[in-house]
């Protein structure tokens, strides 16, 4: 996978799909990476243009020094379409990749035909919540927190059906930057759009999980109801909704693409 260099970082990222098709983008959750979308690449590469990327210190783009800012990752994602010089794309974002689509579509509506935000919020947790896991995780890495944040991410009749998944999906969150993964944590700490969401103007789709206790669909619902138009979906998943709930999520997707 090529490597984009951005200013003071790289980015790594997956474009695929026939030349000249729309460009569907794909923002992966905090403690995840690009391979979070395969299910969805593969769903949708067919027609379009399905491009992905490692968010600023996940995966194997760049680890900068933190803290990182949603400003920060979003200008992130604005520099990559500048460089493979796309000029406006379907936008699909997950927890902190819903932050920053939410950043983009209250400060570069012009770059996004349409936008869908999943599992995510106008404000995720507290301080108190957030200290505790930073500093789990400054004591004893990623493997201190990886079975908590499955647990977080998937329903336990998910994780007991899905062994083998779960699996690549917990090596996956334990070999995350430390330091990638903290300076992460205070963007989306630190977001908070409750009183600007509403300003949003661009066509919304909202996904939440039913069983979802890190974004909960109250914080979906908050969302739909501020932006104007926005179509709420609730799907039989906790947080990776996109994958526990795959086949719905796509056809959800899907259908409010192609309205």
């Amino acid at each position: 996978m090529p490597l984009a260099q951005l200013g003071d970082t790289q980015l790594n990222y997956e474009f695929e799909g026939p030349a000249g098709a729309p460009v569907l983008l794909f923002s992966n959750s905090l403690g995840a990476n690009l391979s979070m979308w395969n299910q969805q690449a593969a769903a949708f590469n067919a027609h379009f243009r399905v491009l992905r990327y490692d968010t600023r210190g996940h995966g194997q783009s760049g680890v900068t020094p933190g803290p990182y800012s949603i400003e920060q990752l979003a200008r992130d994602a604005l520099n990559l379409l500048d460089l493979l010089q796309i000029a406006s794309v379907d936008f699909c974002g997950l927890s902190m990749g819903g932050q920053t689509g939410m950043w983009l579509g209250l400060n570069a509506p012009e770059r996004i035909r349409k936008l869908v935000l999943c599992n995510t919020g106008p404000k995720i947790g507290t301080m108190e919540t957030w200290g505790a896991r930073m500093e789990a995780v400054r004591k004893g890495g990623m493997a201190a927190v990886s079975e908590a944040i499955l647990e977080r991410w998937f329903t336990q009749d998910f994780r007991e059906r899905e062994p083998a998944l779960i699996a690549g999906i917990k090596r996956g969150i334990e070999s995350t930057n430390v330091n990638g993964y903290l300076a992460n944590c205070i963007a989306v700490r630190d977001y908070d759009a409750r009183e600007t969401v509403s300003a949003i103007r661009v066509p919304a789709l909202v996904i939440s999980g039913e069983w979802d206790t890190s974004t909960p669909p109250e914080s979906g619902r908050f969302i739909a109801e501020k932006i104007p138009g926005a179509k709420y979906v609730e799907l039989n998943a906790a947080h990776l909704s996109n994958i526990e709930a795959a086949s719905r999520f796509n056809q959800e997707l899907g259908a409010f693409l192609a309205a």
